[in-house]
């Protein structure tokens, strides 16, 4: 159950990695065993965790590449290997240079201040997976299915739109 609890949680929070992020939780949970068996309270051994913890992210730290002093160009590269990288285990690897170019784009166009939650996917059946696009600014998919939808305007020229983002 906590395995199924943990595999669950990390699709939904990154929505990849469920089957690493299982692996990693047995294997914790083996070599916890023997310090529980000698009688080894578990709240030190989940202190150690913690402690393991910081000094992994101490250690990512240390190894990590600031990409801000870099030129836009470098930037981009940059980005579009991590984001390859991170899609090799996807169904899409394959095409995974395309969703590479598409996902750094999505994210470069956002300003400093926006949330990536801004981004947006809308799946659409049918079709190729190349043929997916990236759309610069906001999409809608609307059909029609109202009585009467057949008399209405299908088409608006210069129309007037108004967006208000409320939180």
């Amino acid at each position: 159950k906590t395995l199924v609890d943990i595999a669950k949680s990390q699709d939904a929070q990154v929505g990849d990695g469920t089957t690493s992020v299982t692996v990693l939780a047995c294997e914790l949970m083996k070599a916890s065993k023997e310090f529980v068996e000698d009688g080894l309270h578990p709240q030190v051994i989940v202190k150690a965790f913690r402690l393991a913890e910081r000094m992994a992210l101490g250690r990512i730290k240390e190894l990590a590449h600031d990409i801000h002093g870099s030129s836009d160009q470098e930037r981009r590269v940059l980005l579009q290997r991590c984001a390859a990288t991170a899609l090799n285990s996807k169904l899409i690897s394959h095409q995974k240079q395309f969703f590479a170019e598409m996902v750094v784009d999505a994210v470069l166009f956002l300003d400093d201040d926006l949330d990536l939650s801004m981004i947006g996917i809308k799946k659409v059946q049918g079709g190729s997976v190349i043929d997916s696009f990236l759309v610069d600014g906001v999409a809608f998919k609307k059909t029609f299915s109202y009585a009467g939808f057949e008399q209405q305007p299908k088409k608006f020229l210069k129309p007037k739109v108004i967006l208000i983002n409320i939180e």
